[in-house]
């Protein structure tokens, strides 16, 4: 399945802190947004046409949504059949900052998805691993031992029951 992830910015730029270029989300972005979310192969031209702009238009926007992580247009796979046998969610504890937990986690090629939250867990990530093997290596030697990590949670996924990214923009 081709789809679009919409991605948070932060204003910081992520990992590595070079801020993005900030973009206008004007009516015809949005449109745009929403046609790729329903189907990430839609081609520029049929964009164009729908949204009353020409092609050429189309694809300086979208690469200008790219470009400032407002969007990604990814292959969106279930792990188990493409040769991953777990998945996970790791929620963590951590005294102090949580920025440079947070921006450890991302680096980790395991690692899908991390979010700094509020609650019990200061910080999310779910992490795609080969095998239950794969999976203890990477809590115990990698996760766990982060500075200012003081404690996990981990949440196995045995079955993924829905996963969408088409809710569109406001």
């Amino acid at each position: 399945m081709t789809t679009i992830r919409g991605v948070a910015n932060s204003g910081a730029g992520g990992a590595g802190g070079a801020k993005k270029p900030s973009v206008n989300l004007d009516d015809v972005s949005k449109t745009i947004i929403e046609l790729l979310q329903h189907d990430g192969r839609k081609s520029y031209a049929s964009i164009a046409q729908q949204v009353g702009l020409s092609e050429a238009a189309v694809r300086q926007r979208v690469q200008r949504l790219l470009d400032a992580d407002v969007m990604q247009i990814v292959a969106v796979t279930d792990p188990l059949q493409v040769g991953f046998q777990r998945q996970a969610m790791v929620g963590l504890r951590v005294s102090g900052d949580m920025t440079p937990v947070a921006d450890a986690l991302s680096e980790m090629d395991e690692v899908s998805y991390v979010v700094t939250t509020a609650g019990s867990f200061d910080v999310l990530a779910e992490v795609v691993c080969e095998n239950d093997t794969h999976l203890l290596e990477l809590l115990t030697t990698r996760i766990r031992p982060l500075p200012g990590v003081t404690a996990t949670e981990t949440f196995v996924y045995l079955k993924l029951n829905k996963q969408l990214y088409n809710w569109g923009t406001r």
